[in-house]
């Protein structure tokens, strides 16, 4: 019994750049790497409709990022607001003026 081929995602992300590219016929290229026509288009269609999630997942990143940013700055300014507070309990305690 024969084996299937398997490539990596690498090499096919290559093939699908130079289909993309339309130098050559979808024949020319299967013929050069011995890869069926049809399992070329498969990749060329798989790679086409998953775009634009590329792109939505960056935009996520970013939104996530700013998020987490303004989570930060938030809690520093209780703590600060904390230790402002606490420091001037501190002084009215001691006698201390400013």
């Amino acid at each position: 019994m024969k084996q299937r081929k398997s490539y990596t995602s690498e090499y096919k992300s290559q093939i699908v750049l130079e289909i993309l590219r339309e130098e050559k016929t979808l024949n020319e290229i299967a013929s050069d790497h011995g890869i069926h026509v049809n399992q070329l288009r498969q990749w060329k269609k798989a790679a086409i409709d998953q775009m634009p999630q590329l792109f939505a997942n960056e935009n996520n990143k970013i939104d996530q990022m700013k998020a987490n940013y303004e989570d930060q700055i938030e809690s520093l300014y209780v703590e600060v607001g904390k230790l402002t507070t606490q420091l001037s309990w501190l002084k009215k305690k001691s006698g201390i003026k400013d």
